[in-house]
C-alpha cells in the first residue's frame, strides 16, 4: 500500500512538473507573439504614413519619380512582408524576409530624404515637416518595440533550451523564436574613417 502511494506521488509530481513546465513555455510563447504585434502596430503606422511623405515631396520633386516610386515600391513589399510575419511570428524565414524588406525600406527613405535636402521649399513645408517628424517618432517606437520583441524572444529561447522546457519543448514540437537583427551589409558595419 506505501509503495502504491509513493509511486502514485511521484507520477503526479512529474504530472505536475511537466503540465507546469508546458504552460511556462505557452505563456513565453505568448508574449514573443504579442511583442511582435506590437511592433506590427508601429510599422502599419509608419506604412500609413509614407503614401502621405510621398504625395507631399511629389508636388516638389517632379524629376526625382523615380526616387518616389522605389519609396512606394519597397514600402509595398515592406507590408506583404510584415503581414506574412503577423500570421506567424515564429517562423525564421517569415522573420528574415521582413527584416530585409524593412532594411531595403529604410534605405529607399533615407534616399528620399537625401534627395530631398536639394529642394529647400520641400524643406520648408510645414505638411513635410510635420509628416517627417511623425516618422522619426515612429521609427522610435519601433526601435523601442524591435527591443523589447528581442527581449521576449531571448527569454522565451532561453526557457526552450534550459531543462526542464527542452525536455517538455522537444515532447510538444515547440519552435524557437527569431531575432529581429540589423540588415546592414559588412560595408556598411565597417568604422567610418575621418579625415581633416
Amino acid at each position: 500500500m506505501t509503495t502504491v502511494l509513493v509511486v502514485l506521488g511521484v507520477v503526479l509530481l512529474v504530472l505536475f512538473w511537466a503540465v507546469g513546465a508546458y504552460n511556462r513555455l505557452v505563456s513565453l510563447r505568448n508574449r514573443f507573439k504579442n511583442a511582435f504585434s506590437q511592433i506590427d502596430v508601429q510599422l502599419k503606422r509608419r506604412y500609413d504614413l509614407i503614401p502621405n511623405l510621398v504625395e507631399t515631396a511629389k508636388a516638389y520633386m517632379k524629376h526625382e519619380s523615380q526616387t518616389l516610386e522605389a519609396v512606394i515600391l519597397a514600402r509595398n513589399q515592406a507590408v506583404a512582408a510584415n503581414t506574412q510575419a503577423a500570421a506567424d511570428p515564429a517562423s525564421v524565414s517569415a522573420i528574415q524576409q521582413m527584416a530585409s524588406a524593412e532594411g531595403a525600406l529604410g534605405a529607399s527613405l533615407g534616399k528620399l530624404f537625401a534627395v530631398s535636402e536639394a529642394y529647400p521649399e520641400l524643406k520648408a513645408n510645414q505638411n513635410m515637416m510635420q509628416l517627417t517628424e511623425e516618422l522619426t517618432s515612429t521609427e522610435n517606437r519601433i526601435a523601442f518595440a524591435r527591443q523589447a520583441y528581442n527581449d521576449e524572444v531571448m527569454g522565451y529561447n532561453t526557457a526552450l533550451e534550459q531543462f526542464p522546457g527542452s525536455v517538455i519543448a522537444g515532447m510538444a514540437a515547440f519552435k524557437a523564436g527569431e531575432l529581429l537583427q540589423a540588415t546592414e551589409s559588412p560595408e556598411e558595419r565597417k568604422a567610418v574613417k575621418v579625415a581633416f
